[in-house]
């Protein structure tokens, strides 16, 4: 096991082998647009131009959320990265979402952070809990989100609710902790300096917590234009709902960045508050939203590692 997590670190390490990575994640998520192209048209039919802006500025801020969260978690474990050098990694090892495998956003990122000094193993245990609160949090608001659900997606994806004892339990600082020590010594790697506290992972939940609350904000603006009623129960059920639909998602890793599955999570949620096509139109465009916000600050980050790389030069 640590072999081939030494091998694929070093494939990382390699420039072409990089760029090639980049080409091929970005490609991939604007294959997902430019696949569903007729169908996004439709979609944006009858669509008020500011709250599909307002959707796209929302997803931008909920990415940037993310990125914080990360970043509060990592200088808690030991690294406190500028913003601007956090923005770099983060944005650019995102890309590695859309790539099947549900990992290589993480291998990217340790890669990526080894630039700025951080050892790889911080990097990936900083990920790997990143997403652990991720699946707290959603799974908790997916919770909430169940009684108002329809008896198909409580039938369908209940499961999700017993999930989340489990991930708090591994959320504790005592288990994680010694979690990450069993996981880096099973890999061969050395242990981690600075351990997971109890302030890191609450700061880390805060801005995940305010992460899905604008996530949802996103999906609640789509679904207002295609028809949805625009009041604060169904900007509750888009938080809760959109939350839930990532966690399913992600637990079901073999497909890239959550997709089909998301959607099909999404799409039960809004069921009795839109149309059959109306509930279709808003995940589509969710879908697509987010990609194209994921894309943007991926770019940006790429511009901002070489224009950094060309002042050095």
């Amino acid at each position: 096991m640590s072999s081939l997590i030494g091998k694929t670190m070093g494939a990382l390490h390699s420039t072409p082998v990089r760029v090639g990575f980049l080409v091929i994640v970005v490609a991939l998520a604007v294959y997902a647009v430019v696949s569903q192209w007729d169908d996004i048209v439709d979609a944006l039919a009858g669509m008020s131009p500011l709250l599909l802006l307002g959707s796209l500025l929302a997803a931008v801020v909920y990415v940037l959320l993310t990125m914080l969260a990360w970043r509060v978690l990592l200088a808690d474990m030991g690294t406190t990265l500028p913003p601007s050098a956090a923005f770099r990694v983060f944005f650019v090892s995102q890309l590695g979402k859309y790539m099947p495998g549900g990992v290589w956003n993480i291998l990217a990122a340790a890669e990526l952070g080894a630039d700025h000094d951080i050892p790889r193993r911080r990097s990936v245990s900083v990920m790997a809990v990143t997403v652990i609160v991720s699946i707290v949090t959603g799974a908790a608001l997916a919770v909430v989100t169940m009684p108002f659900a329809s008896e198909r997606l409580r039938d369908s994806y209940g499961w999700v609710s017993w999930t989340l004892p489990v991930f708090i339990i591994m959320l504790l600082p005592p288990v994680l902790n010694r979690l990450l020590a069993l996981v880096l010594r099973l890999a061969g790697r050395p242990p981690l300096e600075h351990p997971v506290s109890w302030s890191g992972i609450g700061a880390c939940t805060a801005w995940t917590l305010v992460a899905w609350a604008v996530a949802g904000v996103q999906v609640w603006l789509l679904a207002v234009g295609i028809g949805m009623t625009g009041s604060a129960p169904t900007l509750a059920l888009c938080i809760g709902g959109y939350a839930m639909a990532w966690t399913v998602g992600f637990l079901i890793v073999f497909v890239p960045a959550g997709a089909g599955v998301r959607e099909g999570v999404l799409g039960l949620v809004l069921a009795g508050s839109l149309t059959a096509g109306g509930a279709v139109a808003v995940v589509l465009l969710s879908r697509v939203v987010l990609t194209v916000a994921d894309l943007v600050m991926g770019g940006a980050g790429v511009l901002s590692v070489r224009r950094g790389r060309a002042r050095t030069e």
